[in-house]
């Protein structure tokens, strides 16, 4: 499906978001496991999340849902999922095939879990290492691609220096943790998001370290929880990068996560001269949440690499949207993990800001974006990239022209009812 998105003169109104789709999973994934019955309130209705809980279904689950953003999940406790008769399909959520295969590690049966081809693409090789290591058989496509197939059982704790910060990896291993005998260390080069070791703790898990190390003792059993789910913080970026770009604007986001290892984007962009004000903050299940005011901004840019970018992986897209449009331009390394996501988001980035008539020079590991550039409306491609389609329909509101946003529907992955939501905040 494609999208023709027309120049806007301001975007107005009080944004409810999605529920966060990186919190929702894990709530999902650890009230399976669980004892008791774990009740989630604004819970993700992302295409991804309801992978994960198809997923969780097939292993037995009796997941219910009594109502939009409302998931009751009766847990099995740790050794209770069943063997599925069928391949698991994790769509197009590199999340749920991470994590949910650190828990299949620890299974006494064999499962095989797949995904859309894009998934299939995407080397996987990273928790093939660690899990493996601990005892779990895994068998794997060409290039350590997709449909794996794991033979789980009786794990050991291992030490795993992890080469690349990822909170997925993290995730898969700090998940196979709860299999294993004995007390599984990671670490991590740089500190990536922690939305898994809050988690763990809000379902009674002791877990040693924080930052870069983590220590989880196996055979701890999670009891289950109530919680709520903040708005999802990755999917406000793109409105809120609306705002900043079209005068006279102002958006107020309630109850969004600023979780302080997801709020990178606001701190990068308050530090680029954003006038963004957190207007309330509180805790929420273990989470940050708080309420969000934006208004029209002039913005600097800056330098984006090093700590810097795990925390900001998943904005990286919109931040090089708004970069021809600042005074100094945005410049990004570091960053070379863009290249196995939903797509190689630095190639699909540098191909539509060229498409859109703007200067970026491409590296291994990120780009260089000079500032005060105009846009132009054309043909873009989001290569399958839900944070693409999404980041160049922000484009497409400052563009001299119509912008067609080519394979739009792909949106859905994670934020379902963006088009419809753009269209009624935004004045032509």
């Amino acid at each position: 499906m494609n999208i023709t998105v027309r120049p806007s003169s301001r975007i107005r109104g009080r944004v409810e978001l999605p529920g966060d789709k990186s919190i929702s999973h894990r709530l999902a994934m650890l009230g399976a496991i669980a004892n008791g019955k774990t009740v989630i309130r604004g819970f993700s209705g992302s295409a991804d999340c309801a992978g994960t809980l198809s997923c969780l279904r097939q292993l037995g689950v009796g997941v219910e849902s009594p109502g939009p953003g409302h998931v009751v999940i009766p847990g099995r406790g740790l050794g209770g999922l069943e063997a599925s008769e069928h391949p698991l399909d994790a769509g197009n959520s590199g999340s749920t095939l991470r994590m949910l295969s650190g828990i299949l590690a620890g299974q006494h049966f064999s499962t095989t879990i797949s995904g859309d081809p894009s998934l299939r693409r995407r080397p996987m090789r990273r928790i093939i290492d660690p899990l493996s290591r601990m005892g779990a058989e895994i068998r794997a496509g060409r290039d350590n691609t997709p449909p794996l197939s794991i033979r789980g059982g009786d794990l050991q704790a291992i030490d795993y220096p992890m080469p690349v910060a990822s909170a997925q990896v993290k995730s898969a291993i700090l998940l196979a943790g709860l299999y294993a005998s004995g007390t599984t260390r990671v670490v991590e080069p740089l500190a990536s998001r922690d939305h898994t070791e809050i988690a763990l703790r809000q379902f009674g898990v002791e877990l040693q370290g924080s930052g870069r190390e983590l220590l989880i003792r196996g055979g701890q059993q999670p009891r289950a929880q109530a919680a709520a789910v903040p708005g999802d913080l990755s999917s406000a970026a793109f409105l809120i990068a609306a705002t900043l770009l079209l005068p006279n604007s102002e958006t107020v986001f309630p109850g969004v996560g600023l979780n302080p290892r997801r709020r990178a984007v606001v701190d990068v962009l308050i530090e680029m001269g954003a006038a963004i004000d957190v207007i309330d903050e509180y805790p929420l299940h273990g989470e940050l949440a708080g309420d969000l005011r934006v208004r029209s901004s002039d913005l600097r840019g800056g330098r984006l690499s090093g700590a810097l970018i795990p925390q900001l992986i998943d904005e990286i897209p919109i931040l090089a949207v708004l970069a021809p449009c600042t005074q100094e331009g945005i410049h990004i390394r570091d960053a070379a993990e863009l290249r196995v996501k939903e797509s190689n988001r630095i190639q699909s980035i540098v191909e539509n800001l060229r498409a859109m008539g703007v200067a970026v020079e491409e590296y291994p590991d990120g780009m260089s974006i000079p500032g005060r550039q105009s846009l132009r409306g054309g043909l873009v491609d989001s290569h399958g990239d839900h944070r693409i389609a999404m980041a160049f329909s922000i484009a497409g509101l400052v563009a001299g022209g119509p912008t067609v946003i080519g394979g739009a529907d792909c949106v859905s992955v994670s934020f379902p009812g963006f088009y419809d939501l753009l269209a009624g905040l935004t004045q032509a």
